[in-house]
């Protein structure tokens, strides 16, 4: 067999290896196309009728530094308003990105989301925080492993998670959460709206507290007032 023989089959090889890869790595996020399927993951009372929403990727590193700072304000306000979050996952520059938000609805689908959420976070910063960036799902070639763990420390059936995280149902709902932020234009992660309206605070608790202050003033206000008579 010639040289030449064998580099044609390499080649080949390679072509049909390269599209192989493609089509798992498509099928990894398609769904169905079902665009009714909607996420709500929803926290907090919401008495004043404020709401914070955040549009996130569980592998940003600035939505890991933000984690911290939301939570305090969704304890200190969880009576006030209610904070919502939305999928947003960066696939170009965050290769795990979208398997986490898999991993986040699979766990949702047995009643654990904000559990899921919180602890996918809570591993992106220590990743993220480590000098010699500690091995968590967020570096890992196969997150799923780690998801895993992730499933059996929340006591999760972790088969039927599998099952899900693997579903056109878990994708549908992220690819329509995705539809929903680019719609709005969002590029970047954390995005936050409150009330409706885009905002930029500051990664601290009282530049969240100043806003959000506002936000109930104004809806207090706008309550309070009578109605005026035809």
């Amino acid at each position: 067999m010639s040289k030449q023989f064998l580099a044609v089959i390499v080649a080949v090889i390679i072509v049909f290896v390269g599209i192989f890869a493609i089509a798992n790595h498509k099928s990894s996020k398609s769904g169905s196309g079902d665009t009714s399927a909607t996420t709500s993951h929803v926290e907090g009372q919401g008495s004043d009728g404020v709401k914070l929403v955040e549009y996130g990727d569980y592998e940003c590193p600035y939505c890991g530094e933000y984690y911290s700072t939301v939570k305090q304000i969704e304890a200190e306000y969880n009576s006030q308003i209610t904070f919502q979050f939305v999928n947003f996952p960066l696939e170009s520059i965050h290769p795990n990105a979208f398997a986490g938000a898999r991993a986040a609805e699979a766990a949702n689908l047995q009643g654990q989301f904000w559990q899921m959420h919180d602890l996918l976070y809570q591993q992106n910063q220590i990743y993220y925080d480590s000098n010699e960036q500690e091995a968590t799902w967020v570096g890992a070639s196969t997150p799923l492993t780690y998801f895993d763990a992730y499933a059996k420390e929340l006591k999760l059936n972790v088969k039927q998670f599998n099952t899900d995280y693997n579903s056109d149902k878990v994708n549908d709902l992220i690819n329509n959460d995705l539809d929903k932020g680019n719609k709005l234009g969002i590029d970047a992660t954390p995005t936050f709206y409150l009330d409706g309206k885009k905002v930029s605070p500051a990664n601290s608790v009282s530049a969240f507290q100043s806003l959000i202050n506002t936000a109930i003033k104004q809806k207090t206000a706008s309550a309070s007032t009578p109605a005026a008579k035809s």
